[in-house]
């Protein structure tokens, strides 16, 4: 956990709101001076944090982007799953990036998040559209230790790990088209796309992949998905959450996966 992450924690954590710079600098092991210059590297990407001679330091907000340590201080501690966080601007898929992380032998847990995606990808080739800012577009790189028929357990636990995410953070009431679609009303607003690499008998690696329509408008669907799609934002008539807080949702994802003992 790197210094970024303690001091976003530590924010967060606080009881008054606001933890001094002594605290934060014994709490770390580093000078004053090193967590000063943490802040204002903090503010620089868009963290408006209050600094005060008497207080110390308040987060009074944070920006609306996807950040690899904002996502890790609001999992907390985690074994496995979301355990390394990256976050692209934009790349072809999630799942390419996992798919090369699994090859250079990086340890499962690995979550690859992107704020677009220029290739996404669902079942059988389908695209997936991935508008900037719009969805929570991100893969998981999973080692299990299954033969490659019990796989599909995989895909059935993260199905109902999604569901219940997006009821326990909206209220709506999604329902699972077993085995990889997230419907509300009948319409399509999350999928799943499980990738394996696996010999006879022996998984190598599973990409667990997961994209989330949050605040796509219906302009953002090609005219033939519209009766067939929606978003969050379309069911509750306003935008849910701000997307740099998908670490908490994201949580609540590989939460599900623990308690199905796979992550």
């Amino acid at each position: 956990m790197n210094t970024d992450v303690q001091i976003l924690n530590a924010l967060r954590a606080a009881r008054d709101g606001a933890v001094s710079g002594a605290e934060l600098s014994q709490k770390l092991g580093v000078s004053r001076a090193a967590i000063w210059a943490r802040i204002e590297e903090l503010r620089l990407l868009g963290y408006d944090i209050e600094a005060s001679p008497h207080r110390g330091y308040r987060l009074l907000s944070a920006p609306d982007l996807l950040h690899a340590d904002d996502l890790l201080s609001r999992l907390g501690k985690t074994k496995v799953i979301g355990r390394d966080i990256r976050v692209f601007e934009e790349t072809t898929s999630t799942n390419d990036v996992i798919e090369r992380l699994a090859r250079d032998g990086v340890k499962e847990g690995v979550a690859v998040f992107a704020e677009s995606q220029s290739k996404g990808r669902g079942r059988l080739g389908r695209t997936w559209i991935s508008p900037a800012k719009k969805g929570l577009w991100f893969s998981v790189l999973l080692r299990p230790k299954l033969r490659p028929q019990e796989t599909t357990q995989l895909t059935v636990a993260s199905a109902t790990a999604l569901r219940r995410a997006i009821r326990s953070q909206t209220g709506l009431k999604p329902e699972i088209k077993w085995p990889n679609d997230i419907l509300i009303g009948g319409r399509k607003v999350a999928g799943i796309l499980t990738e394996m690499n696996a010999e006879l008998d022996r998984v190598k690696y599973v990409i667990l992949g997961i994209g989330v329509d949050v605040n796509l408008g219906s302009g953002d669907f090609p005219a033939e998905l519209r009766k067939a799609a929606t978003s969050l934002k379309a069911e509750l008539g306003q935008a849910p959450f701000a997307l740099r807080t998908g670490g908490g949702h994201f949580a609540r994802i590989g939460c599900g996966l623990r308690a199905h003992r796979l992550g």
